[in-house]
């Protein structure tokens, strides 16, 4: 079983139905050129039977931006923190430049758990200092863990479920995403 993008419209039953169960669903919070990478991360915690709410199918959301109702991409974007119990901020060179990012992580402080990650090449020393009192995920090892965190499953139960890859001699998923060691 693998976890759904809530944000789809083809999955609200489900989401409804994981929601009322306590399922966890990760709100993905990123600059729009990050797109690419988010869709990554957000396949890679599906793996692991995780519910994420990726923009990307909201067309809800879309529509908003795409008639400039600030009030209603408020409204969308408030919906997908809501019915999330985890936030992550993807930190990349472009986040600095988003309207939205830090908005989404004011709102969101309270009410998810919040975490950030960085992307490749990302240095610790440029995090804002905003989200330096949260969870930072610095790589592939660390995203790992956080998993195996809000699922409650040890890495080795993963690991042996195929929900989680470690690194091997070749590469791994995510090796252009995101950092290993860190």
């Amino acid at each position: 079983m693998a976890g759904i993008n809530r944000s789809h419209a083809l999955n609200r039953s489900q989401a409804k139905a994981n929601q009322s169960l306590g399922k966890e669903c990760v709100f993905i919070s990123h600059h729009k050129s990050d797109l690419e990478d988010c869709i990554k991360i957000a396949d890679y915690l599906m793996k692991a039977n995780i519910d994420v709410y990726l923009d990307e199918y909201d067309y809800d959301l879309k529509e908003q931006v795409q008639i400039q109702n600030a009030k209603g991409v408020v409204q969308c974007i408030s919906k997908g923190i809501n019915n999330s119990s985890h936030m992550l901020c993807v930190l990349s060179r472009n986040t600095i430049q988003s309207k939205w990012v830090p908005w989404e992580i004011g709102y969101g402080y309270d009410k998810t758990d919040l975490g950030a990650i960085t992307l490749k090449g990302i240095a610790e020393a440029s995090l804002p200092d905003y989200l330096k009192t949260v969870r930072i995920i610095r790589g592939t090892q660390s995203l790992n863990q956080y998993i195996s965190d809000v699922v409650g499953y040890s890495k080795e139960y993963l690991k042996m479920y195929n929900r989680i890859n470690e690194h091997n001699v070749i590469s791994h998923q995510l090796d252009n995403v995101l950092d290993w060691k860190l």
